[in-house]
């Protein structure tokens, strides 16, 4: 008897809105994001957090309530103290940008909960090779898991 273990995805706020994204100059993103989304995420155990359905609700912009729907699909996990901790080292150790703490807190989840992929549009401060050192070291230092950080074109399965 085999048992199929999926692998775990954190989906940070750019994923889901990028699903419902209009905007002409983001078209290649949105349309990599709804493929992965509708033909690859059922290979996944999908979870958002606390501080994605917060960014999410924060701000006025198109689709938002299709977005929110988008991942009420999800798994979800709460916010906890611990992640709190970890962002702010995150932060003071100059790991994620003071002026973005919620890529520390998507850092963090992912982390905590040692989620295998955290997926991302973020190429400045998450997906970003130049990171994935001080992110080793910095997850290394604390005894903390370290996710894969990758967009979704990184995470299609092999096709024959």
């Amino acid at each position: 008897m085999v048992i199929k273990m999926n692998k775990s995805v954190y989906l940070d706020t750019t994923i889901p809105s990028y699903y419902y994204e209009e905007r002409l100059e983001t078209t290649a993103f949105a349309e990599i994001t709804r493929k992965w989304w509708d033909t690859q995420r059922f290979d996944f155990d999908i979870f958002v957090s606390d501080y994605t359905i917060a960014e999410l609700n924060q701000g006025e912009y198109p689709n938002k309530e299709k977005i929110l729907d988008l991942v009420s699909e999800t798994l979800k996990f709460e916010a906890s103290d611990e992640m709190d901790e970890i962002a702010g080292i995150y932060i003071d150790q100059f790991i994620m940008p003071r002026g973005h703490p919620g890529d520390a807190y998507h850092l963090a989840c992912a982390s905590v909960m040692k989620i295998d992929y955290l997926l991302t549009w973020n190429c400045n401060h998450l997906a970003n090779v130049n990171k994935e050192r001080h992110i080793l070291i910095m997850n290394t230092k604390l005894g903390l898991h370290v996710p894969r950080i990758c967009t979704p074109l990184q995470l299609f399965n092999e096709e024959d």
